[in-house]
């Protein structure tokens, strides 16, 4: 099977079932699909949230997330990749995040889509800013990630 990748950066919402299509389409080589879909929640840090504003450095990004998807390619052994972020003002409940992999096997799928994750929370250049009902702040990388991304 040819290795096929999907990566984007973009404002508008995501078509979760095209980006499911894009992993199983004509994809009889893979028994296993793997998926992460990461939305804006309404409590973080003890805090109620209004809504989230994500900023990043264009091509940097891109390249950034590129470069998570070798790395992942080098440890596993998968095949089709998705990586979609959103950038811009979010409300609550809108989808931030879809990370999705293909692979002839469970554990390797399941691997893979957690380690892009456990990195691009930690190496991908995205800026997060939470308005909650105490005013905006933003938000900096937590030790707890960068913990889980060492494990790797």
């Amino acid at each position: 099977m040819r290795q096929e990748n999907l990566i984007q950066v973009q404002h508008d919402d995501f078509d979760i079932s095209a980006l499911y299509h894009f992993l199983q389409a004509d994809n009889v080589e893979d028994g296993a699909v793997a998926t992460f879909l990461g939305a804006v929640r309404a409590k973080n840090l003890g805090d109620n949230v209004t809504g989230l504003t994500l900023e990043h450095y264009p091509g940097m990004t891109e390249k950034s997330l590129n470069d998570i998807v070798v790395q992942a390619r080098e440890r596993w052994d998968i095949n089709r990749v998705v990586i979609v972020h959103r950038v811009g003002a979010l409300q609550l409940g809108d989808n931030i995040v879809f990370v999705g992999v293909t692979s002839p096997h469970r554990g390797n799928a399941f691997d893979a889509c957690e380690f892009m994750m456990d990195f691009l929370k930690t190496r991908a250049p995205f800026w997060k800013k939470e308005s909650t009902s105490e005013g905006d702040r933003w938000i900096e990388a937590r030790d707890s990630d960068a913990q889980k991304a060492s494990q790797w």
